[in-house]
């Protein structure tokens, strides 16, 4: 089953959160770094199994610019440079969804590579 579609899509520079709301009713906060942390792109996830590269140093930032991708994603620009992923809106409610998880899940793995995030 494919996912909703998103109904409003708000970019929230000063709390460096994007805000997705779907036709289901389901509506996520979702930080720019979380986003730049689970990107789809090469770079992080690389090109098959067990070849995730773990995203350092991304407390801060931002999502300086977003592009539609068809009728079917988004591909936003970090302030770091970053701009090859394109999340689906499938995937954007998969990250919401399963927020909390997904985010312990990247906190465990800083811990144990001892690389703990600076705020």
């Amino acid at each position: 089953m494919a996912a909703p579609l998103p109904t409003e899509i708000k970019l929230h520079q000063k709390s460096r959160v994007l805000e997705i709301a779907f036709e289901d009713g389901s509506r996520f906060e979702l930080p720019c770094e979380y986003l730049r942390v689970y990107s789809p792109s090469a770079e992080v996830r690389g090109h098959g199994p067990g070849q995730e590269v773990l995203q350092l140093g991304k407390e801060d930032v931002t999502i300086t610019a977003i592009r539609p991708v068809g009728n079917y994603a988004i591909a936003p620009t970090f302030s770091d440079g970053h701009d090859s992923g394109i999340y689906t809106w499938e995937m954007l409610y998969n990250l919401g969804m399963h927020q909390a998880e997904l985010w312990n899940e990247y906190l465990k793995k800083l811990e144990q590579a001892e690389a703990p995030r600076s705020r």
